[in-house]
């Protein structure tokens, strides 16, 4: 039986990403980068993208299956220097950090893609 997958982490904002990825040095990092989280009206509590909402069962099944070594940052979007610095064009957006291997927007909601991004 495998070990059961850690939590993913959150991370909101530039600041708050890079101290997630320092706390986590060395290990094997894949981010999905998310529109920010809404507080009120329909969405609240769940990103205001519609994309963000449909990739979100994907890659959580996908997570479910993926080797326990890995880490997993869920990262909040609501500024631009963390877009600048991902050089992100579209939301979601998964990235392996620290290689140019990355999951756009329409590929993050395909499962056999997302299943096959995420190590074993």
């Amino acid at each position: 039986m495998s070990e059961a997958r850690q939590p993913q982490l959150e991370a909101e904002g530039l600041v708050n990403l890079r101290e997630t990825l320092k706390e986590n040095e060395g290990k094997k990092i894949f981010i999905m980068f998310i529109g920010s989280i809404v507080e009120e009206g329909e969405h609240v509590g769940e990103s205001w993208c519609p994309d963000c909402r449909d990739a979100e069962p994907v890659v959580e099944a996908a997570l479910q299956q993926a080797s326990p070594e890995m880490t997993f940052i869920l990262a909040l979007v609501g500024d631009k220097p963390v877009t600048s610095e991902f050089k992100l064009t579209e939301v979601p957006t998964i990235v392996e950090y620290g290689t140019d291997k990355r999951l756009g927007c329409e590929d993050c909601k395909v499962q056999d893609k997302v299943n096959s991004f995420f190590p074993k």
